[in-house]
């Protein structure tokens, strides 16, 4: 029997009806995936490799079940030595590092809650995170400025964090990782199933975007694991003793999608290449050396990836490919499909959820679409009254949850039940994304119900940006739009006006950009910067974005017309 089999109804389905009717999941009422799948691998087969690392610096690490499950014990047993314990919430900065995995399951077996965070967080972005959530302990890798930043962090939220440890070498006020690992234990006793966690106790936490507002924290439970048996093995197509890359670093909830819970108890090996900066060519090579089968990555990689001489790149060992964060180009699909004869297969989920639907191994995927809807997650599209739309109309994507908890959907916003009530009432939860659905089912992405930004696969909220820009002295008012860009899907626009006593010139453009990178995460700043005399707002004074977004899609529309007449006349 394999381990997949412990956990759902049916392995292997014959249409996308019999996986509709036919599966589910098998949640134990004490799942913990430490103990259930990590540890069941390094007891029954402890040489099957979990995890295949590589760097750009020639280093290379491989972990079998056996080797993870040991260090695990070892992080396990370093953090509570230091105090860490069930229920406390431990952030794990760690980029691509391959302790990551160890330190997530580590944190399972304590009971600890893990709230993964990017690299590129700065010190207002980590004093909102170490507030909000009451961070006690930090795991982190050196990257840029990083390591003064939770410093810095730290020092201005006084004292909330109580343990940082650094995987990248001594620092002052930090426990090295290195020098002390080896001398921690490598035995973690489990405690008895009963007195274990619950399914749906809180597991795993990640900050939203903040798209109408500060970051959100989306609560995960310990059965979301399971759930990502769907995201895996039913849209990844991922194969036992196969070798799955997602690309993303572990900061984004895409990791979880593709790098860790599902992957392995589908029997997949994880792949990660942690890069020092994004290269379409090395990141090729690496695919082709260590023989990849199934690949996900964001549209903005794919439009990188088809620009290369893709001949030169043997990637036959590529049996399946897939994407999602933002809506996939049709050009970049056929594309790819005629440079590889891969097609690859869009889906649509958030943060908050696993995916809701999918372009599933079944289906023939049309380019452009969602796919068809998650047999575990009743979606449905309704219009402002909450009523189910007809095919061919416009809803709100929502999913019909009653008053039970889901496995593959959120348990709510942490220390948030207004937000979560918002949302999350009369047995609907909101999405928050526009869709309509075609005759054979296939769901359509229409554009967002909030101001939600999609940059290079990045989700990034109107607000903290808007926040950042407010604070240079030489705004006014600011609004927060996404333009389209053909490389990266959107970029983002900040529309300013400017307060008294200041000129709009490309010297404060340049200024006040390079303002907001130092501010919060790089990614984040305006690409696109327009000085106005005023901003488009309701008669209860809020901005109109949406009149915003207008102005600029004419513009674009313009640039079109002309450069197609241009075309014409040569």
């Amino acid at each position: 029997m394999s381990l997949l089999s412990k956990f759902v109804s049916k392995e292997n389905f014959s249409s996308y009806q019999d996986f509709m009717q036919n599966f589910s999941l098998k949640v134990p009422e004490h799942f913990n995936f430490a103990y259930d799948v990590v540890d069941v691998y390094a007891e029954s087969e402890p040489e099957r490799v979990a995890l295949v690392w590589c760097n750009d610096h020639e280093e290379e690490v491989i972990l079998t079940f056996a080797q993870l499950a040991r260090r695990a014990n070892q992080i396990a047993n370093l953090l509570k030595s230091k105090g860490i314990g069930a229920g406390d919430r431990v952030m794990l900065v760690l980029k691509s590092r391959h302790e990551f995995w160890p330190a997530m399951i580590a944190c399972h077996k304590l009971g600890a809650i893990v709230i993964p965070g990017t690299h590129m967080l700065k010190e207002h972005d980590l004093v909102y995170r170490f507030e909000r959530a009451s961070i006690k302990a930090i795991m982190a890798v050196a990257s840029d400025n990083l390591m003064d930043e939770i410093d810095s962090a730290q020092a201005a939220t006084g004292g909330i964090l109580k343990l940082k440890i650094s995987v990248s070498g001594p620092r002052d006020g930090w426990i090295d990782y290195q020098s002390e690992i080896d001398s921690c234990s490598d035995v973690w006793q489990a405690p008895p199933r009963a007195e274990r966690n619950a399914s749906d106790d809180p597991m795993l936490v990640y900050f939203t975007s903040g798209t109408s507002g500060m970051p959100k924290m989306v609560t995960h439970a310990y059965d979301i694991a399971l759930a990502y048996i769907i995201v895996a093995k039913y849209w990844q197509n991922i194969e036992d003793g196969g070798l799955h890359y997602t690309v993303a670093d572990t900061g984004w909830a895409k990791c979880i999608w593709g790098k860790l819970y599902g992957q392995w108890i589908a029997g997949s090996k994880v792949f990660v290449y942690d890069y020092d900066k994004f290269d379409a060519e090395k990141t090729l090579e690496k695919v082709v050396k260590y023989k990849v089968t199934t690949f996900c990555a964001p549209p903005t990689v794919y439009r990188f990836l088809i620009k290369q001489d893709l001949s030169r790149f043997d990637l036959s060992g590529i049996h399946y490919a897939v994407t999602a964060g933002e809506p996939l180009n049709p050009e970049v699909y056929y594309q790819f499909l005629h440079k590889t004869g891969l097609r690859i297969r869009e889906a649509f989920g958030q943060t908050e959820s696993i995916v809701f639907t999918a372009n599933w191994p079944w289906d023939e995927p049309k380019p452009g679409s969602m796919g068809r809807p998650t047999p575990t997650l009743n979606l449905a599209l309704v219009d402002s009254d909450g009523k189910q739309v007809e095919v061919g109309d416009e809803g709100e994507i929502c999913l019909k949850t009653g008053d039970k908890h889901l496995p593959g959907l959120f348990l709510g916003y942490d220390n948030d039940a207004e937000q979560t009530r918002a949302r999350w009432h009369e047995g609907l939860y909101h999405a928050g994304d526009m869709a309509w659905k075609d005759a054979d089912g296939y769901l359509w992405f229409v554009g967002r119900a909030d101001d939600v930004i999609k940059t290079s696969g990045y989700r990034v909220g109107p607000f903290e940006v808007e926040s950042a820009v407010m604070e240079h002295p030489s705004v006014l008012e600011c609004a927060i739009t996404g333009v389209p860009d053909p490389t990266r899907g959107q970029v983002i626009k900040a529309t300013i006006v400017l307060a008294k006593g200041y000129e709009p010139t490309d010297e404060l453009k340049k200024e006040i950009q390079d303002f907001v990178k130092h501010n919060t995460a790089p990614y984040k700043y305006p690409r696109v910067v327009e000085f106005v005399s005023e901003l488009p707002k309701t008669i209860s004074g809020k901005i109109r974005r949406m009149e915003i977004r207008e102005q600029q899609q004419k513009l674009w529309a313009d640039a079109a017309a002309k450069e197609a007449q241009y075309q014409s006349e040569k």
